[in-house]
């Protein structure tokens, strides 16, 4: 058990680290009430939101956490049975 802790502590780290760089890459959504008036959110783009970048980078991010949380709960079992 302790060599399995290690390891999945280890890739817990790689992770998280991997976490912290998705969502520091992702813009911010800073165009709100601006955006609606000028007509920004309405253009080609907006509604091919999913397949651009930051699509691909929500949906990293999103496996990312669903990763994260599985990891957490098995190391928290681990620890406890220990």
């Amino acid at each position: 058990m302790g060599v399995l802790r290690i390891i999945l502590t280890v890739v817990m780290c790689i992770v998280c680290l991997g976490l912290i760089v998705l969502v520091l890459l992702q813009p911010g959504k800073t165009a709100g009430l601006s955006g609606a008036i000028t007509g920004g959110a309405e253009t080609f783009f907006g509604k091919q939101k999913a397949k651009s970048m930051e699509g691909k980078l929500a949906l990293y991010t999103k496996i990312g956490m669903v990763i994260f949380v599985v990891l957490a709960i098995i190391l928290t079992i681990i620890a406890n049975h220990i």
